[in-house]
């Protein structure tokens, strides 16, 4: 039964002890070094992985956020393992698998001194999004068709916004994009299976899938 809700157990744990490491952040953002406490439309969780918080203080949160961030990591990993298991295609289910194992690493090292090579993750999820979408959309799950495009305009529109220095409206957008990939991971997690992807669409003809 607890391997059926993994998946759940491990991104409801995350936010619990990432919600902790917030409480514990003594202050500071990049928008106002001089703020109070952690501030959820000002501070990027990246905030919360360091030792030193930016206002100089100590940061006592941060082994909260460094072991909420390892939950997050393996839910994902396992989440796109177990989608791989319902995609009827053998080389796009390789590379929802591939993805899935090294989301476990790179996710977490968002939450370490190589932050910057974590951010390989976010492509990855992308990437891994995107796949699942191109099948959702050939299947009647229409509600999750729907949300699957909200959530990866979610991801481009944090992009645009970083991108053009829109610092206070990318904090903002980093949580909307985090909090929407998480709801729609739990949504094809547990309400999808293999038998809604048995048909897909190749070379214009639709093509039985065979059993695993």
């Amino acid at each position: 039964m607890m391997k059926k809700y993994l998946v759940l157990i491990c991104l409801v744990t995350s936010v619990i002890l990432i919600t902790i490491a917030s409480y514990f952040y003594p202050g500071g953002s990049l928008i106002d070094k001089n703020s109070i406490g952690f501030q959820w439309s000002k501070n990027f969780l990246s905030n919360l992985f360091t030792r030193k918080a930016i206002n100089g203080s100590a940061n006592p949160g941060w082994i909260w956020a460094l072991i909420g961030m390892a939950f997050h990591s393996v839910g994902y990993g396992i989440f796109f393992i177990n989608m791989s298991k319902k995609i009827p295609s053998k080389q796009w289910a390789s590379i929802l698998k591939y993805i899935g194992a090294a989301n476990i690493i790179f996710i977490f090292l968002i939450a370490t001194p190589l932050h910057d090579l974590g951010t390989i993750s976010i492509i990855l999820t992308l990437l891994g999004l995107f796949t699942i979408t191109i099948f959702l959309l050939q299947s009647k799950l229409h509600l999750l068709k729907v949300c699957c495009i909200i959530c990866l305009l979610t991801y481009y529109s944090f992009f645009t916004l970083y991108g053009f220095g829109y610092l206070g409206l990318t904090v903002i957008m980093q949580k909307v994009y985090i909090i929407c990939s998480m709801l729609l991971v739990v949504g094809l997690e547990y309400f999808t299976k293999y038998e809604d992807f048995t048909q897909i669409k190749a070379g214009g003809q639709k093509l039985q899938a065979k059993n695993h």
